[in-house]
């Protein structure tokens, strides 16, 4: 019986399989390790700043307020406005009529007056007989001039006019209105509260770890919460220096520049953004930056391979972080991929489509 031979491979057989098992070793890397697919983006220069959000209302300055008074006593006959309502310079507001109790002191005190003048006269003409004396002139005269003074001081008052329509002084808003028609009226009652259109502010309250930080000409960009325009920018007038005892905030006080004065409202909610501080800097995307006992760093690519680059870590904006370390504008930075990076590791970049 013939014996078989084993089949020996041949040489050319052999060095294609070789070259065959060899493929996978060319996706490693100068260290040795596998090649990582990564998404990578160039290091930029970016301005990022610093702010804090809060919210507030839109209010009349102070020393914009004016309250109508009535003069004196009486019925509110006629309520030409109501609450909330824009009013002209010069509109009629409201017409009181005057009490009788408040006529009949305007009436006392004219009669008082004749009566003064008329014993004047009568002294006078006893003095050139030589029936009165110079003290009781001078005394005459003296009663005279006080009764004059309360009488123009009723004219004031206007308690000689039966009806009076009381006017707006200024173009601006019915802030208040305690009054109705009909309402019986003391002297000296608030029928109104007018508030400016214009010089409006905003109130926006920060929490006392923020208030801090805040100070007078930060820039402010106020926008209504409902989204609105317009956007308005400004800067922090004040600070108050006590936390507000209805909201439990501190209160930053806030100009609105007057041509923006007509497209809002009183009480209006608004937002706004206080800009703390600006720097320029270095940025990456915040995918890019990791963290370790060590600290934070990032992965620089340099000739396909990646490269641990620890950074120091600063100001967020959107999604932008600014950072100091051994870089440069236009370094690559891995953005995806880098949690499964060594360094030294090779990288392969993912090309977009």
């Amino acid at each position: 019986m013939r014996r078989m031979k084993a089949n020996r491979p041949r040489p050319d057989r052999l060095l294609m399989v070789l070259a065959l098992l060899a493929l996978p070793l060319c996706a490693r890397g100068q260290a040795g390790g596998p090649s990582v697919l990564v998404n990578t983006a160039p290091l930029t220069k970016r301005t990022i700043s610093e702010t804090i959000t809060t919210y507030g209302r839109t209010q009349n300055s102070p020393g914009q307020l004016s309250a109508i008074t009535l003069p004196r006593a009486g019925i509110v006959t006629r309520l030409w406005v109501r609450l909330g309502q824009r009013v002209k310079a010069g509109q009629r507001l409201l017409e009181l009529t005057t009490a009788p109790s408040a006529m009949m002191q305007y009436q006392q005190a004219k009669a008082n007056v004749d009566n003064a003048r008329t014993k004047l006269h009568h002294l006078q003409n006893m003095l050139k007989q030589k029936l009165a004396t110079q003290n009781q002139i001078a005394d005459a005269k003296r009663n005279l001039q006080d009764a004059l003074a309360t009488l123009n001081a009723q004219k004031k008052l206007g308690t000689y006019r039966a009806k009076q329509t009381v006017r707006s002084p200024f173009a601006g808003i019915v802030t208040k209105l305690p009054v109705n028609q009909g309402q019986r009226v003391k002297a000296k009652a608030m029928a109104m509260l007018l508030a400016s259109g214009e010089n409006l502010v905003v109130l926006l309250g920060l929490e006392t770890e923020d208030a801090v930080r805040v100070e007078a000409g930060q820039p402010v960009t106020l926008s209504p919460v409902f989204g609105h325009t317009p956007v308005i920018h400004t800067t922090v007038y004040e600070v108050h220096a006590m936390v507000n005892p209805k909201t439990r905030l501190v209160d930053a006080f806030v100009h609105i520049p007057n041509k923006y004065a007509g497209r809002l409202v009183l009480n209006e909610a608004m937002t706004g953004a206080i800009t703390l501080r600006v720097v320029d800097s270095l940025a990456v995307e915040r995918s890019a930056i990791l963290k370790d006992s060590q600290g934070s760093y990032v992965f620089a690519v340099h000739g396909g391979v990646a490269h641990r680059v620890d950074v120091d870590a600063g100001l967020e904006q959107g999604g932008y972080v600014a950072v100091r370390g051994d870089l440069k504008v236009g370094d690559k930075v891995v953005t995806l991929g880098n949690y499964e990076l060594r360094d030294g590791m090779a990288v392969r970049e993912d090309t977009p489509k």
